[in-house]
């Protein structure tokens, strides 16, 4: 299993050590889109949602995401990647991959001088609480009908899940907690 990590900007180095710690599963650093072929499943990290999208406008990377996962890639964003994946972004028109059927809020949190932890309920991954860090984190509004709601913290929305496509407004790489991580890749194992 090849799983692509988008190295424009963000943690994703700690995507890559979170997917490594979850078994013998190689990672490939994405820069360029041509970098997309052979992968398995992709993680858009978080960083700033306006830089990436724009970013992915100029080096090419969005009509050619968007049509991976229609060929069925499974893609998993976080915090910035979460925006990247939603259809709508209230109040922007910003660059992003438009694929998941949900209206978000960018900064909803805060700034970043308010990003905190807490744990949460994420019923998919069990019982135990999973520890969220949120960093000028957004959150989503509104769901389609297709799409799954995997978690909320103060009666917003912040992990979702259409298909093959994940978002998690928090940060799980930042943790030691792999199930999330490990819940993306039983999607990939899944769509293989």
């Amino acid at each position: 299993m090849l799983i692509g990590v988008l190295a424009l900007q963000g943690a994703f180095r700690e995507h890559e050590y979170m997917i490594r710690a979850c078994g013998d599963i190689e990672t490939r650093q994405i820069r360029l889109p041509g970098q997309l072929e052979g992968i398995d499943g992709l993680i858009i990290p978080g960083g700033e949602s306006t830089t990436m999208g724009k970013l992915m406008a100029d080096y090419g990377f969005l009509d050619p995401i968007r049509e991976r996962a229609g060929q069925g890639l499974p893609v998993f964003g976080t915090c910035a990647g979460l925006i990247m994946l939603a259809r709508d972004i209230n109040g922007s028109n910003q660059p992003r991959i438009g694929l998941m059927d949900m209206l978000v809020e960018r900064n909803a949190f805060g700034r970043q001088v308010d990003s905190f932890e807490d744990d949460i309920e994420v019923p998919c991954l069990g019982a135990e609480p999973f520890r969220a860090v949120f960093i000028r984190a957004p959150y989503i509004m509104k769901v389609g009908a297709g799409v799954e709601v995997l978690a909320e913290y103060g009666g917003r929305i912040v992990a979702a899940r259409e298909g093959r496509l994940l978002a998690a407004a928090f940060h799980p790489e930042l943790t030691s907690d792999k199930r999330m991580h490990e819940y993306f890749l039983n999607i990939v194992k899944i769509a293989s």
